[in-house]
């Protein structure tokens, strides 16, 4: 069940973020496609009220209530740049908006998502902890502690392979740069 509705609830974002957007510019209803765009969160309310509910129903707290947590924190972290995102491209397209800008400075833009990516593991962990808490049996909430170790190691590999990784290859493009010149 719960598997279900991160499936419908990661299909009705794309539904509801497209039918505000359309809304707002094709259809030039800024004002309804405002309100639709605000319901986005709903959804995530729906995935988070099915969780509760097969917790509370008695269910074990498995891998997929681990997944639910980490999706809603993601969706929570991310949601407002991906309709941002979005919202930059239907303008554009259907508005004559300013053309989609690529970020400049690629360091400062990976830095900005693991950012995001921070706040997303505090809000999964956040989730995790919560659950643990309100079953209260240490036997039934293994997966969600075991979540959030894994959800960490995700961060770790996100701030390597990221800012990291980022921070060091523009690094040596600049002295390499430097190097040609002299």
């Amino acid at each position: 069940m719960v598997i279900g509705f991160i499936i419908g609830c990661e299909i009705a974002f794309w539904i509801v973020l497209a039918a505000g957007l359309v809304l707002r510019y094709p259809l030039r209803r800024p004002w309804a496609g405002a309100v639709v765009l605000a319901a986005v969160p709903v959804v995530d309310l729906v995935l988070l009220v099915a969780c509760a509910a097969d917790l509370r129903g008695g269910a074990t707290a498995g891998s997929r209530h681990a997944l639910a947590a980490l999706y809603l924190g993601f969706s929570l972290a991310f949601g407002h740049s991906m309709v941002r995102w979005a919202d930059v491209r239907f303008a554009h397209r259907f508005a004559g908006g300013p053309k989609p800008q690529k970020p400049t400075d690629k360091r400062a833009h990976e830095w900005r998502l693991f950012g995001l990516a921070a706040i997303a593991w505090a809000l999964t962990c956040a989730f995790l902890g919560a659950g643990i808490w309100w079953i209260g049996d240490p036997a039934r909430t293994a997966a969600l502690k075991a979540g959030a170790g894994q959800v960490s190691v995700v961060l770790v590999i996100w701030f390597v392979v990221g800012p990291l990784l980022t921070s060091n290859t523009s690094g040596r493009k600049q002295s390499t740069s430097k190097t040609k010149r002299r």
